[in-house]
């Protein structure tokens, strides 16, 4: 069981950390729903998903949907001081901060919801 966290005390870096793992296992979910393949298929494809400029390219279509909190949290993901630079880069941390905030929020239906909306092409 969680403890109590205040989770607007908890560095945006630390909710991208869980966030990334939040994300990829939303995107292996997804890929398995979608029928047998082998695994190294599978590997590629999620390592396609995951990507910063895939990820980057997801938080767009999601922007519209977030609320003034969501959003608040992505733009603290999406600032933060990370070792990498570039915009994608920065985006994809803010998306994956944003899946960490929702995750210890045990929001499970808007992550489903904004997961949706950041696989449609």
């Amino acid at each position: 069981m969680r403890q109590e966290l205040d989770l607007h005390t908890i560095s945006p870096l630390t909710l991208a950390f869980l966030g990334d793992g939040v994300y990829g296992l939303l995107v292996r979910e997804r890929l398995v729903t979608q029928g047998n393949r082998p695994a190294g298929e599978l590997h590629s494809a999620s390592v396609e998903l995951v990507r910063a400029e895939t990820q980057a390219a997801a938080i767009k279509r999601m922007l519209p949907l977030l609320t003034e909190e969501e959003e608040a949290v992505f733009k603290r993901g999406r600032n933060a001081h990370t070792s990498r630079s570039g915009s994608d880069y920065h985006h994809a941390t803010g998306l994956e901060a944003l899946f960490g905030y929702l995750y210890l929020k045990g929001d499970t239906d808007r992550l489903q919801t904004l997961f949706a909306a950041a696989m449609e092409e």
